[in-house]
């Protein structure tokens, strides 16, 4: 039985609608749902498609011997969501975690809920769903005891895989009682009894580890790339190295000549706008993959001419200069920006501008997908996808089968960051296991493909200006942002950022400034645009805080303690009404509202952590950053050292989250700890740079991350107010990363007087 609680509105392959009752629907980014008018408009979970769903008959077994079998219908990517849901369930169920198992979903929307894992979501929409789950599950439990005892329910209760009667002191194992509870009705939404936050055994405390762990740790983790069956066959596929080439002329004879080489299979190119559609190519099969790399090399393949073969990164970037220089469109406007600035003298007007370059995702793990078709048109997928139910949109849509035809079965991600969200790959394994029948087919992609052929984060350029009053507190903030949109995926003449977009530090910023202009500047994607682990906060969170730590500069305050008197007191404010961001990542207003004095809060205890304001040797410094994202607070203090050939090292991170619940605070310490050196990255040594269409960079010889011996000693993780269950759950996956950079740039200028104001910085001429 299921029980279905909310309606889809949209799949994210939907792009727009225009309905007769006066409102827009359009699909921002990962699919949330922005409505141009209030009328019609839901939130959260309700705006996703599938929405939840929270019957226990769907994510809850019980053997005979009392092992609990608990479904995780999201995949693990590493951000923990795989034991952090089946927690949810167990603990309000009251099962002990030493007898649950946690298995794997395979892709079913319709009988689970919304799979898709991005947007730092998983918690935030599953979290109340699943403690009815777990409710649901104990008070069937405790039904069936009280039946078998002839005794009211209410004398008896649930307490550690027993249930008990507390007047004889009777017990009944949850084994015994799992044939008759499964006998009982579901209790209704209404009448599911939740725990109190102080009866919780497991939320909230680090009594459990994560529920893959002992696999990783000893390698017996199955990741995409890891699938193996007996009749497996191997492919690669040579893509067009320009967006949008397409083939012009192909000689495969060399190719089919190399040893184990089997077939070659042509990719067609995609058509219309690139959405997650296959680039095009040609694949070569083999029995292995070395085989069918050896055949690839063999290919002589010329392409067609691209509108894209002039992108260039150097001439891209004079483009972005330009229109950040000029008018663009308003997208938040109070009081007069011109007048405050026109009044200003010239000591008190102070503009800078901050670049950003494009980063591939690249997880550990490329993307891979192992795809299966039987004679009979019946297709099996087992694959590293964020979200299945794209992966399967694509394959039916290559194939022209019904969905219900297809079996997909998600395995571990080894890193994804939204790029596992476009199920590419999965499309193009099925494409040439439609060629192959009877085989299996796995698609490799290799570290050149990855960096290669990605879906990239944006390149923007964010230019700032302020004017500052007697007091040195801005009079005036005019924040010009001009990037490449995700829109451009779906509408290829899309130009300009758009609601969700903006809407990622731009628009929202809390600040007391009378006189506030936010505007977009117009270009065109002349690549694959991608959503990437905390998507625009990026280069918004970069370019606010280094010119928020410019001001204070300026006005010759410290740092924190200006930060604090521009937020302004405590106070909660509707992002509708306070900075016209209606999107507010598709949550509602009054749930979630700007509170300043939790991000006065996230910046206290990282300061605090970090020691603010110490005496540091010469060549140190200490830098601060902070943003809203993903509706979590985050502040980061980070000190850095600088040597004489200006060669950055980093001591120590102080990271302070406000995330609302917290589930399993080990995980949420693990996500801020990846950030810092993922931030460190993207900080001193990532880009990704276009000549002729292509992308310069390969491997990680060229295109850099931190290494081991290059992160900071230190990682302290600040929880705050991590005892308000009260409080609506944020995401934590992606918040942490958008303050690394800028409290790195900060830190650099507190230790050598030197601004950095394009990344990577690399080294501190």
């Amino acid at each position: 039985m299921m029980t279905r609680m909310q309606t889809p509105v949209l799949r994210r392959r939907t792009v727009l609608a225009v309905g007769a009752t006066g409102f827009v629907l359009a699909v921002t980014r990962q699919g949330e749902v922005f409505a141009a008018e209030e009328e019609g408009r839901k939130y959260g979970a309700d705006s996703m498609p599938g929405g939840t769903v929270d019957d226990p008959l769907v994510f809850v077994q019980i053997a005979g011997d009392g092992m609990v079998t608990i479904t995780a219908h999201r995949v693990e990517m590493g951000t923990g969501v795989r034991t952090s849901l089946p927690l949810i369930v167990a603990d309000e169920m009251e099962a002990d975690w030493s007898r649950v198992k946690v298995v794997q979903a395979v892709a079913d929307e319709a009988r689970y809920g919304n799979q898709n894992v991005d947007g730092s979501r998983s918690v935030r929409h599953f979290m109340w769903p699943m403690r009815r789950v777990g409710a649901a599950a104990r008070q069937m439990l405790e039904a069936a005891a009280a039946a078998r005892w002839s005794v009211p329910v209410a004398e008896v209760r649930a307490d550690r895989h027993e249930v008990v009667h507390a007047r004889t002191g009777r017990r009944l194992g949850y084994g015994e009682l799992a044939a008759d509870a499964m006998r009982q009705s579901v209790p209704a939404a209404d009448r599911r009894s939740l725990k109190k936050a102080a009866q919780f055994r497991y939320i909230g405390k680090d009594l459990v580890h994560a529920v893959d762990m002992e696999d990783i740790g000893r390698g017996r983790a199955v990741y995409g790339i890891d699938q193996h069956t007996k009749d497996m066959v191997y492919a690669v596929i040579e893509r067009p190295a320009v967006l949008g080439a397409r083939l012009k002329s192909r000689d495969t004879e060399a190719a089919m000549q190399v040893p184990g080489v089997l077939k070659v299979v042509e990719i067609p190119a995609y058509r219309g706008s690139p959405a997650f559609q296959p680039l095009g190519g040609m694949a070569v099969v083999a029995k292995n993959t070395w085989a069918a790399m050896q055949g690839r090399k063999a290919l002589k393949l010329e392409w067609d001419a691209s509108s894209n073969d002039g992108y260039d990164s150097t001439e891209y970037r004079k483009a972005l200069e330009k229109a950040a220089r000029e008018p663009g469109k308003a997208v938040r406007n109070q009081g007069d920006v011109a007048a405050a600035w026109g009044k200003a003298g010239e000591r008190q007007r102070v503009a800078a501008e901050y670049y950003i370059p494009h980063h591939a995702h690249a997880s550990m793990e490329p993307p891979s997908a192992t795809v299966q078709i039987s004679e009979d048109g019946k297709c099996r997928i087992w694959a590293c996808v964020q979200d299945p139910q794209n992966a399967l949109d694509g394959v039916a849509k290559v194939l022209g089968i019904d969905r219900s035809h297809i079996t997909l079965q998600p395995l571990l991600l080894g890193g994804a960051f939204g790029r596992k969200s476009k199920a590419d790959y999965v499309t193009e394994a099925a494409i040439i296991a439609n060629a192959m029948r009877g085989s299996t087919v796995k698609v490799v992609w290799t570290r050149e493909d990855d960096i290669q052929h990605d879906f990239y984060h944006a390149v923007s350029l964010e230019r700032l200006e302020a004017a500052l009053g007697p007091d040195g507190m801005p009079t005036s903030w005019l924040h010009r942002t001009v990037a490449p949109t995700i829109g451009s995926l779906f509408d290829s003449g899309a130009q300009g950022e758009g609601a969700s977009e903006v809407g990622m530090g731009a628009i929202n910023v809390p600040y007391r400034i009378p006189n506030l202009r936010v505007e977009t500047g117009r270009v065109p994607a002349m690549t694959r645009i991608g959503w990437f682990r905390s998507v625009y906060n990026i280069p918004h969170a970069y370019a606010t805080q280094c010119f928020i730590a410019e001001l204070a500069h300026r006005a010759g305050k410290d740092h924190k303690a200006y930060a604090l008197e521009l937020i302004g007191p405590a106070r909660r404010l509707d992002p509708g009404e306070a900075f016209s961001d209606r999107w507010n990542y598709s949550e509602s207003p009054k749930r979630y509202p700007f509170d300043t004095g939790r991000l006065r809060g996230v910046i206290e205890a990282a300061c605090k952590g970090a020691k603010w304001g110490r005496k540091l040797p010469k060549g140190r410094g200490l830098g601060l950053a902070f943003c809203y994202s993903f509706l979590s607070y985050v502040a980061t203090v980070i000190e850095v050292e600088v040597n004489d050939q200006g060669e950055v090292r980093m001591i120590a991170a102080d990271m302070a989250i406000d995330c609302g619940p917290q589930i399993t605070p080990e995980r949420i310490r693990n996500q801020m700890e990846g950030a810092v050196v993922m931030g460190m990255g993207i900080a001193l040594m990532s880009e990704i740079s276009f000549e002729k269409g292509a992308v310069k960079q390969s491997n990680f010889n060229d295109f850099l991350v931190a290494r081991h011996n290059e992160a900071p000693a230190a990682i302290r993780t600040h929880m705050v107010n991590a005892d308000r269950l009260d409080l609506p759950p944020g995401g934590v996956g992606e918040p942490p990363l958008p303050p690394v950079a800028p409290a790195i740039a900060n830190a650099i200028f507190a230790a050598t007087g030197k601004r950095m104001r394009d990344l990577p910085i690399r080294k501190v001429g």
